[in-house]
């Protein structure tokens, strides 16, 4: 395992990477990643597991031009050049599964196989109605209950936290509503461009998501011409944090190994 950081387009960004096989690159949520994260030696028993933190996470840099999920989309394509020959495996979770969506729109020959795990980034239901629940407009505690299956047991405790981690969930809670204020969690424009991503795609979706509908995902899948979804049980949002093994072993069966 080791973290390093990488230039793009000005931008420092935090570099993870463990395991050796074919490269598997993951985009992470609106929380942030950390390397003790369970899913990680699932991922990179097999795999060359390759994880940036976003700009405005972790301690990644935020220039001022940088402001929606399109730009780090565009950021990452010179990522993709700098990490390995085309075709690469890809994996987003939330917002990282909407970077992913854009990612896969630009350059579906550079992407094998992509999964993403309750991604948000379009709009599915009327104009006057939120597809996704306001995070920012309730307690951390209702944002918990949406995110986990058992949110007693995986809500982060802030009195366990250290400064520096509280730092950089404060940092990511930020940045995050930087990137999905307005128009809220979503392009009006990636719909469209959705049936330019023609490889392989699984669509993984907690049973106990909150933020994340079923319809939503169903019609989100549609929109792409080869794409497939499943159900983990006893999991929320994140199933890659709640029930790691099953998110793995379908992420793994899906990507061939």
């Amino acid at each position: 395992m080791q973290g390093t950081k990488l230039r793009l387009a000005g931008v420092e960004i935090d570099l993870f990477e463990a395991g050796r096989g074919r490269p598997l690159l993951f985009l992470h949520g609106g929380s942030g990643f950390a390397p003790e994260q369970p899913f990680v030696p699932l991922l990179s028993r097999d795999r060359r597991l390759i994880v940036p933190s976003h700009p405005g996470f972790g301690s990644s840099s935020l220039p001022d031009w940088l402001d929606s999920i399109d730009d780090i989309a565009h950021l990452y394509l010179e990522l993709l050049e700098k990490l390995a020959d085309p075709p690469i495996d890809l994996v987003g979770c939330s917002i990282g599964g909407w970077i992913a969506a854009e990612m896969a729109t630009k350059v579906p020959d550079r992407i094998r196989r992509l999964v993403m795990v309750g991604p948000v980034g379009i709009k599915v239901g009327p104009a006057d109605k939120l597809d996704i629940p306001d995070i920012f407009a309730m307690p951390q505690s209702e944002v918990q209950k949406l995110i986990f299956h058992d949110p007693e047991k995986m809500s982060p405790d802030p009195a366990k936290m250290s400064e520096e981690q509280l730092a950089m969930t404060f940092r990511a809670r930020e940045t995050l509503a930087l990137l999905v204020w307005e128009p809220w969690m979503h392009n009006p424009k990636l719909k469209h461009r959705l049936h330019r991503a023609a490889m392989p795609a699984l669509f993984i979706r907690g049973e106990s998501d909150g933020l994340v509908s079923g319809d939503y995902l169903s019609a989100y899948a549609r929109l792409l011409p080869d794409a497939r979804v499943l159900t983990i049980p006893a999991a929320g949002h994140a199933p890659h944090l709640e029930q790691p093994a099953a998110f793995a072993s379908a992420a793994l069966e899906f990507l061939g190994g």
